[in-house]
């Protein structure tokens, strides 16, 4: 007699255990093992119950062989929808991890209270109207916006239409009601989405922009149904949004880098700024929303758009192959930068140079002036008076640096104070200021222009907006406030120090952090960038973002540098780095695809580090040959203890900056 079976999978780190299991439904259960509930089930080789998800439920005839039972259905709630088990699964192979880790960063913690209410309701399973009335229901005016926003970049109505992929330029201004062009564009094409009876997801780097785009989303889509999943909920509103996002009923969901799993039937995804740092994600198997997105768009069939000032040289890639295309405004309107030179700075014994200084003291007498420094604090870092060489913390080696004139050094890593310091190089005892970080600046600005506010924003000071008034606004890199009206001068400061991080990537970063900086002034503004030149001032004084991303895709083609190529990172013990590379070179990648190993510096345990850098129609191979042996070493392990750790070799594939 056929009997029912679940294929389940498990919630566990192990990986040995990313795969599907087979256990049989006991008759009490039947009704209430539905796909994609949490169930609860034994695990033999470890003496213990687990959660996990069922995936899929069948029957067999052949009852000879033996299976363990389900233990318990958690809920009946359906948390779990195929496309989403499907797409969880793609973004494991691809990032060679395990689906279960990816699933943790999806499915939020179960409120059971929340949970109920919804199922009470049915889970609302009936679609909204079509797109006549979803836009009468918006308003006349809030439609009108909309297709006037989506008309003013050529191409995108069509990309729009047709779920296709595009690269978007971002006009890099304020409208008129103060919020940044961008999140109307964003907002846009979500309305506009939602109008056609599917949802859209739209992606941003923090909380910041989640709140701007979702002021859009209340000027554009003001009756629209938005889902926010975010980290700054609470874990029973962020379950009832999640919740949202199941029912068929399109949305509109917005969050941060987690959110372009949502699992709502998506008719678009769009991602704001993908180079922000906040959003790759460091949690394994440490697959980036870009990199998610496209694998959706791909599955779904929905429209994508990367949105951005900048265009970063992964995007550039897919534009250059054809996969995306580019679109710009149909009317560019680009801010007045000027390139400014640092010789008299010395002479003068300031940080502006007269030009900056002049447009920045005429700026502020009409209104906010903002002024983008690269660190936060009094003085980030700290020298020896005496020979100059940099002040160091005796117990951990990390920099030392000052809270104001005449406090006692700190350690940035550790936090120890350093009452006694003494250089190691000559032995002096008293070290000197040697950069400026946002409240030294704003001490200096505030005796160079006097009566005018001095407003400081950083991660300690959040500001989020500044009125019209005269003030002198001093923000790191990310921080910087919304003016009333816009800034009537933008001062971009320490650009050389920001291109000196030792990063592959750092000319993108910091165009990416001026560009954005740029598009915060009032229309005609000055904007004035200090100290540099070269390839990336010429970028972001001509405004050809795309262009500098192209050049530095051609640069690092040849030196097999990502994004041309991709790389994967492996760390574990020697013997275990080895069995891997054994298996890599079966695949018969080109002879320099492997640098190292190499000991991983300051590791106790010995541990060695490696690089494989492959083409990206050699993914599929290398990523499931890199997954095969993370589980043989776990195996192996588990032979040699007669138990189940984790395994000591990690994986990370898609790594932007390798380190040696």
């Amino acid at each position: 007699m056929p009997r029912p079976i679940a294929r389940v999978l498990l919630d566990s780190p192990v990986p040995q255990l990313d795969r599907l299991f087979d256990y049989a439904i006991p008759a009490e259960l039947i009704d209430d093992a539905l796909p994609g509930v949490r169930v609860r089930v034994p695990l033999r080789s470890a003496g213990r119950v687990i959660d996990a998800y069922v995936v899929d439920v069948d029957t067999e005839d052949d009852d000879a062989r033996t299976l363990a039972e389900l233990d318990s259905v958690v809920s009946r709630a359906q948390v779990l929808p195929e496309r989403l088990c499907t797409l969880a699964r793609r973004v494991a192979d691809r990032a060679a991890g395990s689906a279960s880790d990816v699933l943790r960063l999806i499915v939020p913690k179960r409120q059971v209270r929340v949970e109920k209410a919804w199922l009470a309701v049915g889970s609302g399973t009936d679609p909204v109207a079509g797109a006549d009335s979803d836009v009468a229901a918006s308003g006349a005016a809030a439609a009108e916006a909309v297709s006037e926003t989506i008309a003013q970049y050529a191409g995108l109505a069509d990309v729009l239409a047709e779920s296709a992929r595009a690269a978007v330029e971002a006009i890099p201004r304020l409208a008129s009601d103060g919020l940044p062009e961008w999140t109307r564009l964003m907002a846009a094409a979500a309305a506009d989405t939602l109008a056609g009876g599917a949802s859209a997801i739209l992606v941003v780097p923090d909380y910041r922009d989640l709140d701007l785009l979702l002021a859009a989303l209340d000027v554009l889509a003001p009756d629209a149904p938005v889902a926010r999943l975010d980290s700054r909920q609470t874990n029973p509103d962020r379950y009832r949004a999640y919740l949202r996002t199941l029912e068929d009923a399109p949305c509109i969901v917005v969050g941060n880098r987690s959110a372009v799993y949502a699992p709502a039937r998506a008719g678009l995804v769009a991602l704001w700024d993908d180079g922000d740092g906040l959003l790759a994600e460091p949690l394994a198997p440490g697959a980036h929303p870009r990199d998610v997105a496209l694998l959706r768009q791909e599955q779904e069939g929905s429209a994508l758009l990367f949105a951005g000032h900048t265009r970063t040289t992964d995007v550039e890639r897919l534009v250059e192959t054809g996969w995306i295309r580019p679109i710009t405004a149909a009317k560019r309107q680009l801010p007045r930068v000027v390139l400014d030179s640092t010789e008299d700075l010395d002479r003068r014994g300031q940080r502006l140079p007269s030009r900056a200084f002049l447009t920045a003291r005429d700026a502020a007498a009409t209104g906010p002036v903002l002024l983008q420094v690269a660190r936060p604090g009094f003085s980030p870092t700290l020298v020896c008076a005496s020979c100059r060489a940099p002040a160091r913390c005796r117990a951990c080696g990390g920099p030392l640096g000052a809270a104001h004139r005449g406090a006692t050094p700190v350690c940035a890593w550790c936090g120890r104070g350093a009452r006694l310091w003494a250089c190691s190089s000559c032995g002096g005892e008293k070290v000197r200021l040697a950069a400026s970080g946002s409240e030294r600046t704003a001490e200096e600005l505030g005796r160079a222009f006097p009566g005018i506010r001095v407003i400081v924003a950083d991660g300690n000071h959040p500001v989020e907006r500044v009125d019209a008034r005269p003030a002198l606004v001093v923000a790191t890199r990310g921080a910087e406030p919304l003016a009333e009206g816009g800034y009537r001068a933008v001062v971009l400061l320490d650009g050389s120090r920001m291109l000196q991080a030792p990063e592959l990537r750092i000319g993108e970063s910091c165009l990416r952090w001026w560009s954005n900086a740029a598009a915060l002034a009032a229309p005609g503004a000055p904007v004035h960038l200090v100290g540099v030149d070269g390839a990336v001032a010429r970028a972001l004084a001509t405004w050809s973002q795309a262009s500098y991303a192209r050049s530095e895709l051609a640069e690092r083609a040849p030196l097999r540098m990502p994004p041309s190529v991709r790389v994967a990172q492996l760390e574990g013990t020697g013997a275990g780095i080895r069995r891997a590379l054994d298996d890599i070179a079966a695949l018969q990648l080109p002879p320099d695809a492997v640098l190292g190993p190499v000991p991983i510096e300051g590791d106790e345990d010995g541990r060695e580090r490696a690089l494989v850098r492959f083409p990206y129609a050699e993914g599929a191979r290398v990523a499931g040959t890199l997954r095969a042996a993370v589980v043989a070493e776990a195996m192996g392990r588990r032979r040699a203890r007669g138990r189940t750790p984790r395994t000591t070799l990690s994986v990370r594939l898609d790594v932007t900056e390798p380190d040696l």
